[in-house]
């Protein structure tokens, strides 16, 4: 067992588990997959059914995880989409055991609470133990713009720049944080950026802005991101892979015009990528030049 993952999960389409599990299955690695909620379909639709898991359920779950020695043979757990600040609670439970349990094993927290535009998805309780528990224990998190500015405790919208986002990153005090999915004003308008920072160094890749909106991208996005690391890909190859894979499935999904992501007929691409974006290192102080880093 590599990874443990503990999210949402869908019986239609492709976020959280369900969009995660099958990407780092397709990279040869075992997943132990824990659900948060079980919902027909995520809340883009006009409706959907099912819910948010009851906490004591959850806790059940991970203690049998806990049971059969997964944790031992663990070396990236994350977490996602947490549904309550009960399971979120028990989430936090579990991971200070596990990393108690397992020095070597990373933690890569996903602070799910929202987006630019729906704003928070999530309630205050959830955002506080995300702020105060999860994320402090983290050794990775994957937020995007918006979750990073309320981490760091900044307005929305006020990251307007690539140096404003390190500055940011860096004042959580974490290993690494890399946000994802962002449209800096200081950056072309036709692309999208994707940024790791960690104290001593930055790294950011651009793809293309496409028109497609999918939702489970930023799950998608943090599998292949773990991934890499379970291959020990140093931080900067590991950004360029994982991006190039999501821009792989991304692409078919519109080639398609489908509303869920192509994950399963982009499977080889999403694994293999046929186009490579390259990180370049992020210079202190600068907003936009950039010296090549290592490929990816």
């Amino acid at each position: 067992m590599t990874v443990i993952s503990i999210q949402s999960q869908v019986v239609h389409g492709h976020v959280g588990n369900s969009a995660a599990v099958f990407p780092l299955q397709a990279c040869g690695i075992e997943v132990a997959a824990v659900p948060t909620a079980l919902l027909s379909n995520h809340p883009q639709y006009p409706s959907m059914r099912g819910g948010v898991l009851d906490a004591e359920l959850v806790r059940d779950l991970l203690i049998g995880v806990e049971e059969r020695g997964l944790v031992g043979a663990c070396k990236v757990l994350i977490s996602g989409y947490l549904g309550s600040a009960e399971i979120a609670a028990v989430v936090l439970d579990f991971i200070r055991r596990a990393k108690a349990r397992n020095p070597n094993l990373l933690y890569l927290c996903d602070p799910v609470m929202g987006d630019t535009g729906p704003g928070f998805y999530v309630n205050a309780d959830i955002r506080a133990l995300f702020c105060e528990g999860l994320v402090p224990l983290a050794d990775i998190i994957t937020p995007n713009q918006f979750e990073l500015e309320h981490l760091a405790g900044r307005a929305p919208a006020s990251v307007a720049s690539v140096e404003d986002m390190v500055a940011a990153a860096r004042g959580l005090g974490l290993s690494t944080v890399v946000v994802t999915g962002t449209h800096l004003p200081d950056q072309p308008a036709d692309a999208v950026q994707t940024l790791a920072i960690e104290p001593r160094a930055a790294w950011m890749v651009a793809t293309p802005r496409l028109s497609c909106r999918p939702s489970g991208t930023g799950d998608l996005f943090t599998a292949l991101f773990a991934a890499a690391l379970v291959e020990r890909l140093p931080t900067a190859a590991a950004l360029g892979r994982a991006v190039s894979g999501v821009y792989g499935v991304l692409e078919e999904t519109e080639r398609r015009q489908s509303y869920e992501l192509a994950l399963i007929a982009s499977a080889e691409r999403m694994v293999r990528p046929d186009r490579l974006f390259a990180p370049s290192a992020v210079p202190p102080g600068s907003d936009a030049a950039q010296r090549p880093a290592a490929s990816a």
